[in-house]
């Protein structure tokens, strides 16, 4: 997988930079430096009570969402990303709100060994599982990293939308609903998703569709329980030329396209004890 990861991680390098330096409004940047929030309201309303609770926020790019989270009243918060460029813009962000946030660079799959410790509420929004291979080996590191009774929030672009061409005039199936782990979909694309005009030097990158049972069956596996699973027709990006303005910083589609999930929502909390054996695992699809 290096070769996809490595290419992966230059591409976000070099998004972070574009990003930590943002014209377009998109990250709200000084907002959150002034001890706003960056949490789409989605997001504030799904994820339940964080007053004091530990958070890790688990591929956490340059640390605006990380920080909100603590300025919405969270007890700690700690962010991980693989992108040493996000990371050194996160740290920056926090020096300059004066916020005692913790970020931490490693990848993913690293995070149990490099964080050291456990939390309440592991954190994951929007374009997280599509650059994973793997949700089943991402699901056991979300365990490993709650304490027992502690949850997961995840809000994530819907598999259907992502089967869907983002570059066709109106919807189009283009995609197979899973993508083999040793076949991810390739893209080159020189512009990063905010409407910056600058260039991206490594418009190379790798991503995986997963389907929604596989991301529920792994969680359940991995030792977690469903709170909730919520589908919704608007996305926090245009992943679509046609899709429109659908409230305050979402994208739905427009009045005359046949409406499709375009992103979905899970809660799901750690049980004490053991993990259920019969469900499928990783090994059983990969011969999808």
């Amino acid at each position: 997988m290096e070769p996809f990861l490595g290419a992966n991680r230059l591409n976000w390098d070099d998004r972070a930079e574009l990003h930590s330096t943002d014209t377009t409004g998109s990250y709200h940047i000084e907002n959150v430096l002034a001890g706003g929030s960056n949490l789409y309201e989605l997001e504030t309303r799904e994820v339940g009570d964080i007053v004091g609770k530990d958070i890790v926020h688990l591929q956490c790019h340059i640390g605006l969402d990380t920080i909100s989270l603590k300025n919405l009243g969270a007890g700690s918060v700690t962010g991980l990303d693989f992108s040493p460029t996000a990371i050194a813009a996160a740290r920056d962000f926090a020096a300059k709100a004066g916020t005692d946030v913790r970020f931490v660079e490693a990848p993913l799959f690293e995070a149990v060994e490099a964080l050291g410790r456990t939390f309440d509420i592991a954190y994951v929004t929007w374009g997280s599982v599509n650059w994973l291979d793997d949700v089943f080996r991402w699901a056991r590191v979300v365990a490993d990293l709650l304490r027992p009774g502690g949850r997961l929030y995840l809000a994530e672009g819907h598999p259907l939308m992502f089967q869907c061409d983002r570059k066709a005039a109106a919807l189009e199936f283009k995609h197979d609903w899973r993508t083999p782990i040793a076949r991810p979909l390739a893209w080159n694309e020189e512009l990063t998703y905010t409407g910056d005009d600058r260039i991206l030097k490594h418009p190379r990158y790798y991503e995986w569709i997963h389907p929604v049972s596989d991301v529920v069956n792994a969680l359940i596996s991995a030792g977690l329980t469903l709170d909730f699973l919520n589908e919704h027709d608007t996305v926090s990006w245009q992943h679509f030329s046609f899709a429109v303005r659908a409230g305050k910083d979402m994208y739905g589609l427009p009045e005359n396209s046949p409406k499709i999930p375009m992103a979905y929502s899970i809660g799901a909390t750690k049980r004490s004890v053991g993990k259920i054996s019969y469900l499928v695992t990783a090994k059983a699809i990969e011969g999808h």
